[in-house]
């Protein structure tokens, strides 16, 4: 399965084996540098590999972007307990969509990712959450841990290194709220997914109150290249602090959605115009939502920027999951937030009052904005509502959903006072839709 019409301006290092006759199979693997990345780690140290990976300036590319190098050096190898290597498959923000792909067409980079994780912390055993709409990915991985059992890639004594390591899938419950890591653990142990507090953080007592080693698809994907390739090879690739490329996943109102592997740093208009083949039907870039749903939008104006993580946080957003979902002229803002709203308040696990109650506040108050029933005292009391929201959760669900309504509100205040007055949506009355 090819994730969309490849462009020479790609940057191809993740999807280099995209597109490649059964490109899942662990043949074609091997006969494209699969598997060799292990075999060069097996004889590196630990703290050969863990330096390795500081020097790709590789973040998570999960979200969060915390540097990858650093949060492997956390886990304490010289545990007495088990250590687990734990892979966030969960793939659940709107706007992202590209974890499922890396599954499907090349999943023994993710159990190669995985393997070189788990000697450099010393696991023997690996766990692959996967959300439970992706029931295709979960079979494409299990076949892909046949075939590595099968030709000695898994299992005791991986390629006579002496080294063992056993992988398993789990399959998630399609709840929104298991991408958060602490969540995942609980879900993965048989429990209510719902957060921890933290600390501690999962590197010191993760699953089975264990060391655990949790980053997401892509970024055990990462792995390999780096290992091979060197560290600064991949981190020269990108801008500093932020090496090598991402997947974007670039969607809205373009010509040309799909997955685009690009370097870090790229221009997002650029993106717009050379990955996305401009806008659909000639029409004006209004917004661009730059990492999926939980990041604040970025105004037309504000979109001649680079695409790294340091960069867009200067600009008061987030590069986030890579969920990049380009809005047009013809976009209703306010419909726009209820839409995120909706989804934020379906999804709250309901276990911190800020979320649970916030999420459902701001939905009806966005509803009756939408109907024509919002009052101008209700503008600000969205933001303060919003305000309210953040950083008082126990885990980012609610700075998710207050994040880009904020954003929305300050920069569209006028579009939530063209509904006033029992006003009706003036793009809805023209016959246009807040999104398609």
């Amino acid at each position: 399965m090819i994730y969309n019409e490849p462009n020479p301006l790609e940057t191809k290092i993740l999807t280099k084996r995209f597109g490649l006759a059964n490109s899942a199979a662990i043949d074609t693997y091997l006969a494209n540098d699969g598997y060799q990345a292990f075999l060069k780690a097996s004889k590196m140290t630990p703290t050969q590999i863990i330096d390795e990976v500081k020097a790709s300036a590789l973040r998570g590319r999960g979200g969060a972007g915390f540097p990858t190098g650093m949060k492997w050096s956390f886990v304490p190898r010289t545990s007495p307990k088990p250590k687990y290597i734990i892979v966030n498959a969960d793939e659940s923000e709107p706007g992202t969509c590209k974890d499922r792909l890396l599954m499907e067409n090349d999943p023994h980079s993710l159990i190669e990712g995985m393997l070189i994780g788990a000697f450099a912390v010393d696991s023997h055993k690996g766990y692959i959450y996967i959300r439970g709409e992706y029931r295709y990915q979960i079979d494409c991985m299990d076949r892909a841990i046949a075939e590595a059992y099968a030709r000695g890639y898994l299992g005791k004594n991986i390629q006579g290194t002496g080294f063992d390591f056993d992988i398993y899938t789990h399959s998630g419950a399609g709840a929104y709220e298991c991408g958060e890591e602490t969540a995942l653990l609980d879900s993965i142990e048989g429990k209510r997914g719902i957060p921890r507090l933290k600390p501690p953080f999962p590197a010191v007592s993760g699953a089975w109150q264990s060391p655990t080693l949790l980053n997401n698809v892509e970024t055990f994907c990462a792995v390999p290249p780096i290992i091979r390739d060197g560290g600064a090879a991949f981190a020269a690739l990108g801008t500093p602090k932020n090496g090598g490329t991402r997947l974007l996943c670039l969607s809205g109102h373009v010509n040309k959605p799909g997955v685009y592997e690009i370097p870090l740093g790229y221009n997002m208009l650029k993106c717009i115009d050379e990955f996305g083949g401009g806008m659909r039907g000639g029409k004006k870039l209004k917004a661009v939502v730059p990492g999926g749903s939980s990041c604040p939008l970025l105004k037309a104006d504000e979109c001649d920027i680079a695409m790294d993580y340091d960069t867009l946080a200067k600009a008061k957003s987030m590069l986030g999951s890579g969920g990049m979902v380009v809005l047009d002229e013809d976009t209703c803002m306010v419909k726009f937030a209820l839409r995120i709203m909706r989804f934020y308040a379906h999804e709250s696990c309901g276990w911190c009052i800020p979320c649970r109650e916030g999420t459902t506040w701001l939905r009806k108050l966005l509803q009756r904005f939408h109907d024509g029933g919002g009052l101008k005292s209700d503008i600000p009391l969205i933001g303060e509502l919003s305000q309210n929201m953040l950083g008082r959760t126990f885990c980012a669900l609610g700075d998710a959903a207050a994040m880009p309504t904020i954003s929305i509100v300050e920069k569209f205040r006028d579009e939530f006072e063209a509904h006033l007055d029992g006003k009706p949506c003036p793009y809805e009355h023209a016959g246009k839709f807040a999104m398609a």
